[in-house]
């Protein structure tokens, strides 16, 4: 079975008993973005992976991600000489800071963190201007505005409980049956993960014994 926005906007009012009197079409909407954003955030879906290529230029250590960034897959700068691949290991920001206090310490990068939700800071900072390959997964767009998604297609129960838990905190539902849609939910979570990852949420290089 799969939903199209359509019969999922009709399992929410049926499940969580109420109508467009109790929820409107737009607090449903925001219950719909609101789970898939938790979902994507929990688990890293193959199929929902993006390469890009840009450029870091010399004496700029900040790179611009891109719109519809969601999380790193991997990271790599591409030498200059030899035109190898050098995959960058992900650190947070407090490295990169002790371990290059100073920003006019240059040299090819590697090592980056997510400087905030828009920005990716690399250290030491690039002596040249380097072509670099993001590999990311990316929040595609809601099956509210496309009718139909991926989550609908493929994670269908997942999507549901995400939205009845959603959906039950916005009506400030009974606890117990809160918790009844959160094990379900987690339930759906556990089995998406086990398609979905062959890996946790962290960098493909995060382990590498070089770091």
């Amino acid at each position: 079975m799969s939903l199209n926005y359509t019969h999922l906007v009709s399992a929410i009012y049926a499940y969580l008993s109420t109508d467009e009197n109790g929820m409107s079409t737009d607090d449903v909407n925001t219950i719909i973005r609101q789970a898939e954003q938790r979902i994507y955030y929990e688990v890293q879906i193959p199929v929902l992976k993006k390469n890009v290529t840009g450029t870091a230029t010399a004496g700029n250590r900040f790179l611009s991600t891109p719109s519809d960034y969601l999380a790193t897959y991997s990271m790599a700068v591409v030498n200059n000489t030899s035109g190898d691949y050098e995959y960058l290991l992900p650190k947070e920001v407090a490295f990169l800071r002790e371990a290059y206090p100073n920003p006019t310490y240059y040299g090819t990068p590697r090592y980056y963190a997510l400087f905030d939700n828009d920005t990716i800071l690399m250290a030491p900072t690039p002596d040249v201007s380097y072509t670099v390959e993001l590999n990311y997964f990316y929040e595609p767009a809601s099956i509210v505005d496309t009718s139909t998604s991926w989550l609908g297609n493929e994670a269908e129960n997942a999507l549901l409980y995400a939205c009845l838990v959603e959906g039950y905190v916005y009506l400030k539902g009974e606890a117990d049956m809160m918790a009844k849609y959160e094990e379900k939910y987690q339930s759906a979570i556990a089995e998406l993960r086990v398609i979905g990852e062959g890996r946790n949420r962290s960098d493909t290089y995060r382990n590498d014994p070089r770091g």
